[in-house]
């Protein structure tokens, strides 16, 4: 089991703010599901029950049956895919279920988690289930395991923040083609932002030079004239990211704005040592 937190990281290597979902979060998410589920499944019982005169006994069971099969498997299905990748319990908690690449859960992967959630859950108790999370270094149930899927808190702590969007360059990285940066590549950029701080001016200056240089040659367009290399990196880092996580939850706003809330300066204009020069 993960002592710590776990972020998640996408096909492209791009780290989202978002954490793998801990076991006492998920067992407090799954409860409530079980209590709405069981109040309607016997709400519902007990409306069929007083109908059971009409109808033979091997016509209740198989209704029976069905309905209790349609009832546990469809509300997660139905409900996951409406909300994509919640229930009512992992809305309270604040939790998602998303594939292991970071993008949003599927119908098929959807469909393994209920099948499997059926049999680990109601009828197994949830005792594969707890054992599963417990050995998972990402927390992962069987149904997890089968779909390819993770369950991540959409509320956890953040400790290293995206880098913010230079405003003055969103209009730029929002035209950007970021398919020739490697991951590689980004992952080292963003190490250097996060301990810029902690290097000496001299060591900051030419390692961020040399990275700017390196990203600058695998995106399109060039960054405009007289710009830092640390707003540079800082700038493509960024819109990498809100693009990952807008396709994460395309439904909701990115943690970054839209480059185009941001008008484009008029040129020239020349940042200097994280400052803004306006034109003369």
């Amino acid at each position: 089991m993960a002592l710590t937190p776990e972020t998640v990281v996408t096909g492209d290597a791009v780290v989202l703010d978002v954490d793998i979902a801990q076991l006492p979060v998920r067992a407090v998410s799954a409860l409530i599901d079980l209590i709405v589920v069981g109040s309607l499944y016997i709400a519902a019982v007990l409306l069929w029950a007083a109908a059971l005169p009409r109808f033979d006994d091997a016509f209740n069971g198989a209704v029976l049956v069905i309905f209790t099969v349609v009832v546990l498997v469809g509300y997660p299905l139905g409900i996951e895919m409406a909300t994509r990748g919640q229930s009512l319990g992992k809305m309270a908690m604040g939790l998602r279920v998303v594939s292991d690449d970071g993008g949003p859960e599927r119908f098929r992967q959807a469909l393994f988690r209920a099948l499997a959630g059926f049999v680990e859950v109601w009828i197994m108790v949830g005792g594969p289930a707890i054992i599963a999370s417990l050995l998972s270094a990402k927390g992962k149930r069987l149904g997890d395991m089968f779909a390819g899927t993770v369950v991540i808190s959409e509320r956890g702590p953040k400790p290293n923040p995206t880098p913010l969007m230079p405003p003055w360059l969103a209009w730029w990285a929002e035209s950007l083609d970021l398919s020739g940066l490697e991951p590689q590549q980004a992952e080292m950029a963003r190490q250097f932002l996060a301990r810029a701080r902690e290097l000496t001016p001299a060591i900051r200056d030419e390692m961020g030079r040399r990275l700017a240089a390196q990203v600058s040659s695998c995106i399109a367009p060039p960054p405009p004239p007289g710009v830092s290399p640390q707003q540079v990196l800082a700038a493509v880092l960024a819109e990498r990211h809100r693009r990952e996580l807008a396709r994460l939850r395309p439904r909701a706003e990115a943690s970054q704005p839209p480059a185009a809330a941001y008008p484009a300066p008029p040129p020239p204009f020349a940042p200097r040592d994280g400052g803004f020069t306006p034109p003369g």
